[in-house]
């Protein structure tokens, strides 16, 4: 079994807070990713830390760009156990998209449509949340979140497994738990 991450944020911007405000849900942004470190951490989102409608497919990272410019980010990391098969086909649709993110557009249409619950987009365009929900679903996962669907619809995945709360710039990647046998522990006299 493998893992991937989501990742719940909210960074306190303008327009972060209107989508808290009309929604109501404590998060305003979904991101994925591949691993522990949240080093393979992607979404749809801002291009420039300081243009919030100018937006596509971003590689995100902890202490760059937006979450380094707005260092007070919110965030709640979560697991997902998949098998290695469906792992490899969201690393490789996340991978497809990357290579090809000129073709993809910000969907902000849709961002604003979401919030009266109408699915408004075209094909190779996104919002955080439709992104996240795509590449998971592309797998064969059935997250079974509404269509229309928010940041905060993640955090009612079966079998997700929240991990750490509290501000994104602090997270640390796991600790793992190893379990040493009484032969490992009589090599090392």
């Amino acid at each position: 079994m493998k893992k991937i991450y989501i990742i719940l944020t909210h960074t306190g911007t303008a327009l972060s807070k209107v989508i808290k405000n009309y929604t109501k849900d404590e998060f305003s942004h979904v991101s994925i990713a591949l691993d522990d470190e949240l080093k393979q951490m992607y979404s749809f989102g801002r291009l420039n830390p300081y243009h919030p409608f100018w937006g596509g497919f971003v590689h995100e990272y902890i202490n760059k760009g937006t979450f380094k410019r707005f260092y007070k980010t919110k965030a709640k990391v979560y697991y997902l156990n998949v098998t290695e098969e469906k792992y490899r086909i969201i690393e490789n649709t996340i991978k497809k998209i990357e290579r090809e993110k000129e073709k993809y557009k910000f969907n902000v249409i849709g961002l604003f449509a979401a919030g009266f619950h109408k699915k408004i987009g075209k094909e190779k365009s996104f919002y955080c949340a439709e992104f996240v929900k795509y590449v998971i679903e592309k797998s064969g996962i059935d997250l079974e979140i509404p269509e229309v669907v928010k940041p905060e619809d993640f955090k009612y995945i079966e079998d997700l497994h929240e991990i750490y709360t509290g501000l994104l710039r602090k997270y640390e990647k796991p600790k793992r738990k190893y379990k040493i046998t009484f032969l490992e522990k009589a090599s090392s006299f």
